[in-house]
């Protein structure tokens, strides 16, 4: 973790936060960079905080807000985000507000009468309510204590969710200079960061830059065969009654994956902006609430929901960006428990990619920058050597160890050969083909296959006809998509999806540039991927049936927290978190004295529940 602010690191942290943090959360003490951030703001000093999905972010303004005179003002793109961040405060006993579109006028009213005041501690406002001259006006009669910028990334043109409305939250430097400032994101690298220090009027502020690093994550990326039974074999073998998100890049295969998964007997729900906005609100409510429910979505699904017990992300498709990837990822496993990060990717999905970025309405220099994330992503699918090291490298963190023991690559090492002779023969066809061809046409040429396309152009008179017959179809994909990643191919964006020479290729075809292939054996399945890691034994994903010390208390307590949750009309986890029961059912306290040392249990949860949790705790069996 790098930090720049000028704070005395051996000064004591200030007994008030500890003491809010404790009482109001139910937490024992800070985590990571929280206490040097709270403290900062605290004292009235602006900044710029990246830290990962699960890190405790939200703690860095709220505990704030409640330490400061006034209402913390937190600017928020996402709707149900606020929702349950409101719900989760109210049950720990604070005074939370929303100031967004889904109030009534008599509602908006009441929480507008309640910031002047002076009855809340913190409020949720979307980005363009916010600048409107009203709310302005609005926040200025009011006593504010500091501003949040949420998904701060969002101000940046570069980054992989730009929203043109965050640039206008300029204006809350200028209109309230004596106010703190604090942007936050879970996803920034260093061209992002700086474009949203200087958008925000935050070049002279202290940037809090926590580890990227998720390990209880594991990263996996396949070979994509048929993609859909490969994602049924991972739940089924793996993830059977786990909660999990699956990405999709269009409508239709979003509705097509979900049917087939319901066929398959896997709870899965469609969620994309097609469909009717109701039908997506209670699909989403569903996934929020219920246990063990896939959703399968479009990337427009997720921002901002904070379900913790997400066990595995899948993709089916190929995300824009390491940035994407590493966003949609991280949904999974925010309560810290082992969760599962699962790609299947093909050449098709980099041809489609690069057809999307040439064809969109982008700068030159827009599609140039695209074009490098797209490659910085493929070369992360690619790699031969671990993934984590490779995804943190991206966001400018390294780690001393080479091997994170808990990705693919770690666990099942790939063996890798050297490819010069094959790289030549491909980069040859490509070549003597004309540069005018897909994979599938190059394959068939390799391998001698004299279908009616190759009699057309005569391809089998050429002397590359035949000469990869060492390989098969998927092995030589492989090899092409290689070539690819390292950049001696490139996909050209016509609608045949064309693969053409790149300058380093001349390197490989005089026999000057090294090439290391990853092997791809005849007939490989997916490695099989151990429960093992370097760090030691990885506990099992839980699914949601109780892997605790205490099984019967732990199934017992889940059922109460239901009943709980519907009736406040709250999800599940703002009651209580899947940690906190199982913090319960390991302890079994038998007094409420015992019950408030569980993490999670602060005053107002102790006062709501604590009899009840006690009473259960005595009547269930051990």
């Amino acid at each position: 973790m790098t930090a720049q602010p000028a704070l005395d690191r051996a000064s004591p942290p200030p007994r008030d936060a500890l003491s809010v943090l404790n009482h109001v959360f139910g937490l024992p003490d800070f985590r990571g960079a929280q206490e040097k951030i709270i403290r900062h703001v605290s004292e009235g000093g602006n900044c710029l905080v990246l830290m990962p999905t699960g890190g405790g972010k939200s703690l860095c303004y709220q505990l704030p807000s409640l330490l400061r005179d006034g209402c913390g003002i937190v600017v928020s793109p996402l709707i149900a985000l606020m929702r349950d961040q409101v719900a989760g405060l109210t049950e720990a006993g604070v005074n939370a507000a929303v100031l967004n579109s889904t109030l009534s006028y008599e509602e908006a009213s009441e929480v507008e009468r309640r910031l002047l005041a002076g009855d809340l501690d913190l409020l949720y406002v979307a980005p363009e309510r916010l600048l409107t001259p009203r709310c302005l006006n609005l926040i200025g009669q009011a006593q504010i204590a500091l501003f949040a910028i949420d998904e701060a990334h969002c101000v940046s043109q570069w980054g992989h969710d730009f929203r043109p409305e965050y640039i206008g939250l300029s204006v809350l430097a200028e209109r309230f200079p004596d106010v703190p400032r604090i942007a936050l994101t879970a996803t920034a690298d260093a061209m992002t960061r700086k474009e949203i220090a200087e958008r925000l009027k935050l070049t002279d502020a202290p940037h809090f830059v926590a580890s990227f690093d998720r390990p209880n994550i594991r990263y996996e990326i396949v070979d994509k065969q048929n993609a859909v039974t490969q994602l049924k074999n991972l739940i089924k073998e793996r993830h059977a009654g786990d909660a999990g998100v699956v990405y999709c890049l269009s409508r239709a295969k979003v509705e097509d994956v979900a049917a087939s998964l319901t066929e398959a007997g896997i709870p899965a729900l469609p969620y994309h902006a097609g469909l009717d906005a109701s039908v997506r609100a209670r699909h989403q409510d569903r996934f929020i609430n219920e246990d063990g429910v896939v959703i399968v979505a479009t990337i427009a699904f997720g921002m901002g929901i904070d379900k913790p017990d997400v066990r595995f992300v899948a993709h089916l498709d190929l995300p824009k960006s390491v940035e994407a990837y590493y966003q949609e990822t991280g949904r999974a496993g925010r309560d810290g428990k082992p969760s599962t990060a699962w790609m299947a990717y093909g050449l098709s999905d980099i041809v489609q990619q690069r057809r999307m970025i040439d064809e969109s309405n982008g700068s030159d220099a827009f599609k140039r920058v695209s074009i490098g994330k797209l490659d910085a992503l493929v070369a992360l699918a690619e790699t031969v050597h671990c993934r984590r090291q490779r995804l943190l490298g991206y966001f400018g963190e390294t780690q001393a160890d080479e091997s994170c023991g808990n990705c693919d690559n770690c666990l099942t090492p790939p063996r890798v050969r050297d490819g010069k002779v094959l790289a030549q023969k491909l980069l040859s066809c490509v070549y003597r083909t004309g540069q005018r061809f897909g994979a599938m046409h190059l394959i068939d040429v390799l391998v001698g296959r004299l279908t009616e396309r190759v009699k057309q152009f005569n391809h089998d008179q050429l002397s590359v006809f035949g000469i990869g017959r060492e390989l098969n179809e998927k092995q030589w994909r492989a090899v092409l998509r290689q070539l690819v990643a390292m950049g001696h191919l490139r996909a050209a964006s016509d609608a045949f999806g064309a693969l053409k020479l790149t300058d380093s290729a001349r390197g490989v075809l005089k026999g000057e540039t090294q090439v290391m292939l990853r092997e791809q054996p005849e007939g490989a399945r997916n490695r099989a991927i151990r429960d093992k890691s370097r760090r030691g034994e990885l506990a099992p994903a839980s699914n949601g049936k109780g892997a605790a010390a205490n099984p019967a208390l732990h199934a017992a307590l889940r059922a109460w927290r239901s009943d709980i949750a519907r009736q406040r009309g709250v999800p599940a986890y703002v009651v209580l978190h899947d940690s906190t029961i199982d913090g319960i059912a390991a302890v079994r306290p038998a007094s409420l004295n015992e019950l408030r040392n569980i993490a999670g249990i602060g005053d107002k949860k102790l006062e709501h529940y604590g009899d009840e949790l006690i009473a259960l705790v005595n009547r269930t069996e051990g």
